[in-house]
């Protein structure tokens, strides 16, 4: 696939605050990055505030816990101010990612586009993707919910970036 030369996109969600941990102010997070501790390599973070606006936050420390990720934010140094982040998505600049190879692209770049299967029938937008260890999955939400696997060539057939769709032999009776 060719990754779109015009993409406008600012931002790169790379994870989730998922909880509180400790009275301290450390923050469980969830890490939508390969590896997971991978996500730490990018700073500053931006923050999602409610009002829409992408708060930038530096993460002081860090750390593997149990089967997840903790981290601790500048100036967050309690529990209840810690809670306000809970939820909210962890984001950096495009500009802070590796530049892709000619054919490469993020996952994030897919979001969005319309899936158009070989009869033209419209099955609906990429709404998710799912890592499932033998090959990733797109969840495609129309008027009905498709699980496509993510296999250029056998299903997904082409990716037409200027026209935000998605090419793919995958019949509408597949849900």
């Amino acid at each position: 696939m060719v990754k779109a030369a015009s993409d406008a996109q600012e931002r790169v969600i790379l994870g989730r605050v998922s909880g509180l941990h400790g009275v301290q102010g450390w923050l469980k997070i969830f890490s939508f990055t390969r590896s997971r501790e991978n996500i730490f390599t990018y700073t500053p973070w931006l923050i999602k505030q409610p009002t829409g606006v992408w708060q930038k936050q530096e993460v002081t420390a860090w750390r593997a816990q149990g089967k997840g990720l903790v981290a601790k934010f500048a100036e967050v140094d309690d529990r209840e101010i810690a809670r306000t982040f809970v939820g909210r998505d962890i984001a950096v600049s495009r500009e802070q990612l590796p530049a892709l190879a000619e054919g490469e692209y993020y996952w994030c770049d897919l979001m969005g586009l319309e899936v158009i299967n070989q009869a033209r029938e419209v099955l609906g937008t990429v709404v998710e993707i799912r890592e499932t260890g033998a090959n990733d999955v797109l969840v495609v939400k129309g008027q009905e919910r498709y699980l496509i696997p993510l296999l250029e060539g056998s299903v997904v057939k082409q990716v037409e970036w200027e026209q935000g769709r998605m090419l793919v032999d995958w019949d509408g009776e597949y849900i």
